[in-house]
């Protein structure tokens, strides 16, 4: 049995790996009846030149929005884009953006070109992200999966919130709704690690997986939190688990660990076509439309669970702690040099 909120239960009961019956992201457009529907609309995306991010914007292309696309190697986002051009059914734009996330520099450069091309955005999709590098930092000095998977994507939020708000306000008062939304591509992984606010940058403590599993849980914190201050404006914050994918993403992944874990998930398993798919139910499904605060996987909402047994989905308690949300952001915006929005 089915319902608007795990309209692919059934589906998801038995998975058989890579493939099998569960949505791709194409199908997710298809059964929301969107091909071609959102002429008009804008949406940006990062981390889209491999994996889940090159479908993500493949199926969010054929809803017939303008899709500007976050990546560092233009030349290869030019491939990308050429491909997904020569397939695509949409009618809108499909242009780069080029932005290391790295480099806050960088960031402040692409989202100022992104502005100049365009005059709305209706939708923010936060998918790149690093997992598991060795001890680095990014340009600015911060832990670099941190400053990737997190400030770089808060800083694109705080930079876009302004025309997002302004989107928000005139899709309303439209003959078709559609409030701004802001999909944080988070992890089960948040799991790990709950947020160490005393060390964010976890210095002289490193562990890659606990740097990867904080960074996921700050995806999920700042979408709550952008919900918590902006969702009566308009504004609506999302976070997503992808689920178990193998992609280029666990190139640093110990490959002992690696392939124990691919033989134990085998079942569990997505191509990066199904793996897409929930990030593209969160950012345009109808059922969406208003609402956010949510933890979405396997293309439902999923609630809490407790321990960390990885055979279940769900989010960790810490994930859902809306003091240590407002602290992040508090802390974030005064590691970026940004004024704070008063809750």
């Amino acid at each position: 049995m089915t319902s608007p909120t795990d309209p692919y239960g059934p589906v998801h009961a038995s998975p058989e790996g890579p493939g099998d019956a569960r949505p791709t992201a194409l199908q997710i457009i298809q059964d929301c009846s969107l091909l071609n529907a959102l002429g008009g609309k804008v949406i940006f995306v990062t981390g889209t030149s491999s994996g889940i991010g090159i479908e993500t914007v493949r199926a969010l292309h054929a809803t017939g929005a303008d899709v500007y696309m976050q990546l560092r190697n233009v030349e290869k986002g030019e491939s990308v884009r050429k491909d997904i051009l020569e397939t695509s059914p949409g009618k809108g734009r499909l242009e780069i953006i080029e932005m290391e996330l790295a480099d806050l520099e960088s960031v402040r450069k692409g989202v100022k070109e992104l502005l100049e091309k365009t005059g709305t955005v209706n939708v923010l999709v936060n998918n790149a992200g690093i997992r598991n590098p060795p001890e680095s930092v990014t340009k600015d000095g911060f832990e670099l999966t941190f400053g990737t998977n997190h400030l770089a994507h808060f800083l694109i939020f705080e930079l876009l919130l302004p025309i997002l708000l302004k989107s928000a306000s005139e899709s309303l008062q439209s003959s078709y709704p559609f409030a701004s939304r802001v999909v944080n591509v988070s992890s089960g992984s948040h799991r790990d690690s709950p947020m160490n606010l005393e060390n964010l940058n976890m210095r002289g403590i490193y562990d890659p997986r606990k740097a990867y599993g904080q960074s996921k849980t700050a995806n999920i914190l700042m979408a709550n939190e952008i919900e918590r201050r902006f969702g009566s404006k308009g504004v609506h914050g999302l976070s997503v688990s992808p689920g178990a994918i193998r992609t280029e993403a666990q190139r640093y992944d110990d490959p002992a660990h690696l392939a124990a874990a691919l033989v134990r998930l085998k079942n569990m398993l997505k191509s990066v076509e199904q793996g897409a798919a929930t990030t593209v139910w969160a950012a345009i499904a109808p059922v969406w439309e208003g609402k956010g605060g949510v933890y979405l996987g396997d293309c439902k909402e999923l609630g809490l669970i407790e321990g960390n047994e990885r055979s279940m989905e769900g989010y960790a308690k810490h994930a859902f702690d809306e003091n240590v949300a407002n602290k992040l952001w508090e802390m974030s915006s005064e590691m970026l040099g940004l004024g704070q929005e008063p809750v």
